[in-house]
């Protein structure tokens, strides 16, 4: 549907009635909800291809009635739909919001646009290690989520990197399927909640490398194994492992958002399963919410709930 024009310093801007800024699953949920719901809407995505995580990812089979989907093919067919009910997408970076007299304020790298309520959808980056092969391997046997791909390991020998609740969680989680998790921490003591430690010192096939960090990953098509640097004697390793487990940290998208919604004390948005923010008319959706569970069905039903959100404001309801 097309957007209205309004009037602003003698220029024709458009005003929608929704701006959903990211187009990831939880973005293009939203779009395929909000054109279902009659919104005239826009996507902004500062990236030439939507999908955000998914598209890096070697294979998703956590998705319902799509096991073993390429996770580049599951973003083109998300974009595809969202496409195909005729929403509006604009490739631009956001660089700021803002409300003024009620009114949403988009401010991007290719104008300024308008919108009676925002989705706020930019997805979350995970932190990377910066090491040779890192990049190369990304879905080939180097992951950031070892919930959406640790049944490919199953009796397989892989490293988890890391020290905190995550890097603990995730070697807890792999340990039930596979031969030998590797924890490899860049102290002497871990940074993890008490009882994820003691649930990890548990674990037989579990055995953390202290005081090593992580110089290389290598391989030829998959990941083969890690190349260690002793930080005590400054001694150079080779560990092989079938897979590589990054968990240093993961940093919300949300510095756009300035202090126009309340965040906690690491950049999440707090907004409930109802995806209201702290502002009226802006929604938060998928990664960049606080939230106990990161995936991509759940992402998805963000985008549901918030176009829902943003319909029923749109509408006086």
């Amino acid at each position: 549907m097309e957007a209205q024009s309004v009037t602003t310093d003698g220029k024709e801007v458009k005003m929608y009635d929704l701006i959903i800024i990211g187009s990831g699953p939880a973005g293009l949920g939203a779009a395929v909800y909000g054109m279902r719901a009659g919104l005239k809407l826009l996507v902004l995505e500062k990236n030439p291809m939507s999908g955000g995580q998914v598209l890096s990812t070697y294979e998703v089979d956590n998705y319902l009635g799509l096991p073993g989907i390429n996770g580049f093919d599951m973003g083109v067919k998300f974009r595809e739909h969202a496409e195909k009910t005729g929403a509006e997408f604009k490739e631009a970076e956001v660089t700021g919001i803002e409300e003024r007299d009620g009114v949403k304020i988009v401010h991007t790298t290719e104008g300024e646009l308008k919108a009676k309520t925002l989705i706020l959808a930019m997805g979350a980056q995970h932190a990377h290690l910066g090491v040779t092969g890192e990049e190369a391997f990304t879905g080939m046997g180097v992951s950031y989520c070892a919930t959406c791909d640790g049944a490919f390991f199953k009796n397989k020998t892989v490293a988890v990197v890391g020290g905190g609740d995550v890097a603990a969680e995730d070697a807890i989680f792999l340990a039930r399927a596979c031969k030998k998790v590797y924890l490899v921490h860049r102290r002497d003591s871990l940074r993890a909640a008490k009882v994820l430690q003691e649930a990890l010192m548990a674990l037989p096939n579990v055995e953390i490398l202290w005081n090593r960090t992580v110089s290389e990953i290598y391989g030829s098509d998959m990941v083969e194994g890690v190349k260690l640097f002793d930080k005590e004697t400054g001694a150079e390793s080779r560990l092989p492992v079938e897979g590589v487990f990054i968990a240093v940290g993961i940093k919300p998208q949300t510095q756009i958002c300035g202090e126009l919604v309340a965040c906690d004390e690491g950049g999440y948005i707090l907004a409930g399963e109802d995806t209201h923010t702290s502002a009226a008319g802006i929604f938060a959706a998928g990664d960049s919410r606080k939230k106990p569970m990161r995936q991509i069905i759940t992402a998805v039903a963000d985008g549901a709930n918030a176009a829902t959100a943003a319909a029923a404001v749109v509408n006086g309801m």
